[in-house]
């Protein structure tokens, strides 16, 4: 059986079911309750604000690496790294609303944390960055797709990893983040990777710096 959801599909009853893993033997009751969420999401998503091309600056002494989705001749962003002039890495996600304002952060003392709204939701202490040996991961991270309407600037960004259609979506697909010492890229890719990353991997690539940690993107099935 095949469970793959597109964008595309949540816009239909029958894919918004298969999103929210409603059973065939559902009742009647209970599907005109999904019929009622499903219209709800529908005018949600009208609703929402779209980004559009996205107002992201190019910073003396940063660097960004963008993940887009390729889509024909069009390019749509789905999230980006920025590597601060500190040294800090922040995972910032293109959104509409722009109260939330969704990111994940690793700073010089350690501190890995995600936010949004303003609020921190979950933190930990990791290794400081003046000290920093072999590798961190900073996490996997799904919910994908167009439907932010954020379009991918290339020349505001380091590099692009691009994505194909049909790998990051709503439900499928997800990206990984690790920030690797300088020299250990070949070690870690080899060694340490394939332990945490044992699925499907689609891409990867590994920006070194000189001078300072590399920063490895990960895009898995």
């Amino acid at each position: 059986m095949n469970d793959f959801i597109s964008e595309e599909d949540l816009l239909t009853f029958e894919g918004f079911l298969k999103y929210q893993g409603v059973p065939p033997t559902a009742t009647a009751e209970e599907l005109a309750a999904f019929r009622g969420f499903f219209e709800e999401s529908i005018k949600a998503r009208e609703s929402s604000p779209r980004v559009g091309l996205t107002k992201v600056q190019r910073v003396p002494g940063e660097q960004k690496y963008a993940v887009a989705i390729r889509d024909g001749t069009d390019l749509w962003l789905t999230m980006w790294v920025r590597y601060s002039r500190k040294g800090e890495i922040f995972i910032m996600y293109p959104r509409g609303n722009r109260d939330w304002d969704a990111h994940a952060s690793y700073h010089c003392d350690g501190t890995f944390h995600q936010k949004s709204y303003g609020t921190v939701g979950m933190s930990f202490k990791r290794q400081p960055l003046k000290r920093f040996r072999e590798s961190e991961p900073l996490g996997m991270y799904g919910g994908h797709g167009k439907g932010s309407g954020a379009v991918c600037d290339p020349q505001a960004f380091d590099r692009v990893v691009l994505v194909e259609p049909g790998i990051l979506e709503p439900k499928d697909g997800s990206v990984g983040v690790d920030i690797v010492e300088p020299g250990y890229e070949a070690t870690w890719e080899r060694d340490v990777a394939p332990r945490f990353y044992f699925g499907d991997v689609y891409k990867r690539e590994i920006f070194p710096q000189t001078g300072r940690l590399s920063v490895a993107i990960t895009v898995q099935r």
